[in-house]
């Protein structure tokens, strides 16, 4: 029996609690983000699987590289074999043979939000993949971490507490009054070839109190802000995602008004389920109620994603089939099974995309790896029914 005494627990208490996972959080940082270095891309691909992500033939590849139109690739000091393209080179070989997938400047980029106000759903495992799966396909993609927690950004190789600045990096300077016009000044490329990221830290909290205070001062529709912005750098990308903070707030609903594609992620269980079928109810509410100030607002879709299903649990199974149900046409198909391997790269701010060496061979990635593809597949589909200058190939395709 624990005849231990207990004391209130008063703010000097909650400080030092506070301080004290802050020494944990270092040492976890400190352990991630070594000393002197950026994260990097290590994938390399074969001539074969280059020649499949191109969608031309080896042959091809390598004429193109015979009369020029290619770099001869890099070879080994000590075997003379190639070491592999990178996906930079990648990206080279399909401007070259055109096969580069981006949409045409007639086609309205994609603003896809990956919302749920639960926390702990996969927003940001969502996000981050989506946004290499686009990657490795040749997609210019931004993503822009509305979460102050940014998960988002650690992943993307930046450390929240000492790469980002609040008053210069992240959006909140943009919402702020008299702020920069547009939101170029917080692109950041980063070491995926052909994604920019707008990251996040936890100052970003206050701009919740800088949307309400210019509410109340200006008296002035302020939500539509984030999409105006995004409107200033849309021209740069095929594809922005946008990871909101899981919270009904005022960040929330400017993500909301900037898309114009929502995919909710929802774990099947029933505290979850629960928890999607009241934000879908709150969200049609609010939105509704905000049209009325600052007008409608449509989606060009709204997709259900069953997320860390895990097919041996048989309340998973359950819950899942209820979704189909009850959700219906509005149910993604690919579904993101629990994975360690997810889990295991997440602990390492990594991602399952950029697992490379003896790893990647086992049963385990390669089934994760499916789940991942299956479901980039799919988003990557319904994006391009949007895109008008795509519809053509998605009738060979005989996806239309």
């Amino acid at each position: 029996m624990d005849t231990q005494v207990l004391y209130p627990v008063a703010l000097p208490e909650l400080e030092a609690l506070s301080a004290r996972a802050a020494t944990v959080i270092g040492r976890l940082r400190d352990r991630v983000y070594a000393p002197g270095t950026e994260k990097t891309l290590d994938l390399r691909f074969n001539v074969r699987s280059a020649a499949e992500m191109v969608g031309r033939s080896e042959k091809l590849i390598r004429d193109a590289e015979a009369d020029g139109r290619l770099p001869e690739p890099a070879k080994d000091d000590e075997t003379g074999r190639r070491t592999g393209y990178s996906l930079a080179q990648v990206n080279r070989m399909r401007e070259v043979f055109g096969t580069l997938p981006i949409r045409a400047e007639t086609d309205v980029p994609a603003v896809v939000a990956v919302q749920n106000f639960k926390g702990g759903v996969g927003k940001s495992t969502v996000v981050t993949h989506l946004a290499q799966f686009f990657a490795l396909k040749g997609y210019r993609v931004c993503v822009i971490d509305c979460d102050s927690q940014a998960s988002s950004t650690a992943i993307f190789g930046l450390n929240p507490d000492v790469d980002v600045d609040e008053d210069e990096d992240t959006l909140y300077p943009f919402f702020r009054h008299g702020g920069p016009p547009t939101l170029h000044y917080a692109l950041r490329a980063t070491y995926w070839p052909g994604i920019a990221l707008i990251p996040a830290n936890l100052g970003l909290y206050d701009a919740e109190y800088e949307f309400a205070a210019r509410m109340a001062r200006e008296q002035t529709f302020v939500l539509d802000k984030l999409r105006s912005g995004i409107e200033t750098i849309a021209d740069q990308f095929d594809i922005v995602l946008l990871d909101p903070p899981p919270a009904l707030g005022m960040l929330s609903l400017s993500v909301l008004r900037a898309a114009n594609a929502l995919i909710v992620p929802a774990p099947p269980n029933n505290i979850d389920f629960a928890s999607t079928a009241h934000f879908l109810k709150m969200m049609s509410a609010t939105l509704n109620e905000i049209s009325e100030v600052g007008g409608a607002r449509s989606f060009s879709f709204v997709k259900v994603l069953a997320t860390k299903m895990n097919d041996n649990k048989s309340a998973h199974v359950a819950i899942k089939r209820m979704m189909d149900a009850v959700f219906a046409r509005d149910m993604m198909e690919a579904v993101l099974k629990d994975s360690a391997e997810i889990d295991n790269a997440t602990a390492n701010l990594r991602t399952v995309y950029e697992l490379t060496g003896p790893a990647t061979r086992s049963e385990t990635h390669k089934r994760c790896r499916a789940y991942l593809d299956s479901v980039g597949r799919e988003v990557e589909t319904l994006i391009r029914k949007t895109w008008p200058s795509h519809h053509a190939d998605l009738r060979k395709e005989g996806i239309l």
